[in-house]
């Protein structure tokens, strides 16, 4: 199910785009299904999304697979999620590693609610894959925006305190530093499905200047085909990064 490209400027694609996989369990219900169906369709929605953006030669995609704030669901769903998100590492670990996909994982790690089995699951997922190059993929598990900044605030503190940082040194550059993955670049790109207009605590810093495109469909109904249409209208867009209009260079 190969894409056509031909609409698209290669020259342009977003380096980073992250993507808030929203609406499986309306997806579900619609159709009668627990909610726990909705999950499952989404992940091929979501790994259908990926090899699109392998064609695209995207460098980096964040997926929002589970946040801070989804611990207030039902224990069922929960429980469903954290066996759902170990079933996937080891079934599409050894593809993803195939591809060329660097796995990585942003959170909070340490919250004792995550079961020892997925932080297994997870560092194992890193060290296979850390040396490919193809696409960067990052689940987002446990995630916050908020917590991290906060994170990365205080282990900021602690390095002034250590006499290891001086607070003139302290700026924007400083605080990336500090965040779960330093070297993940600005975020070009975030794709909300579902009709939702928000970002619900996702990438808060990382997407100061992203553009949004909201498809306004659920997500097990996104795909590659899909993401071709977002790059589409993002490379539509004039991003000026706080100039003024007939400042930006124009080609």
């Amino acid at each position: 199910m190969s894409l056509d490209l031909s609409k698209v400027d290669m020259a342009s694609v977003p380096r980073h785009i992250g993507l808030i996989l929203d609406g499986n369990g309306r997806w579900a219900n619609k159709r009668g299904l627990p909610r726990t169906a909705g999950h499952l369709a989404g992940e091929e929605a979501l790994f259908d999304t990926v090899e699109g953006a392998l064609e695209l030669g995207v460098e980096w995609v964040t997926a929002y697979t589970f946040s801070t704030e989804n611990w207030n669901r039902s224990d069922e769903e929960v429980e469903f999620l954290m066996w759902f998100n170990e079933d996937l590492l080891t079934r599409r670990r050894d593809d993803l590693h195939a591809q060329g996909v660097r796995m990585l994982f942003a959170g909070d790690m340490d919250d004792p609610r995550i079961p020892e089995r997925n932080r297994k699951h997870m560092a194992e997922a890193e060290q296979l894959t850390g040396l490919n190059q193809a696409l960067n993929l990052v689940f987002a598990f446990n995630y916050g925006s908020q917590r991290e900044i906060v994170e990365a605030t205080r282990s900021i503190a602690n390095a002034v305190l250590a006499g290891e940082l001086d607070l003139s040194d302290i700026d924007e550059s400083a605080l990336q530093k500090h965040l779960y993955i330093p070297d993940m670049p600005p975020v070009d790109l975030v794709i909300r499905s579902s009709g939702e207009h928000r970002l619900s605590n996702f990438l808060l810093w990382q997407a100061a200047y992203a553009e949004f495109y909201f498809p306004g469909i659920l997500w097990p109904d996104f795909d590659r085909h899909a993401l071709v249409d977002a790059v589409v209208e993002y490379q539509a867009r004039e991003r000026r990064f706080g100039a003024a209009e007939d400042q930006v260079q124009v080609d």
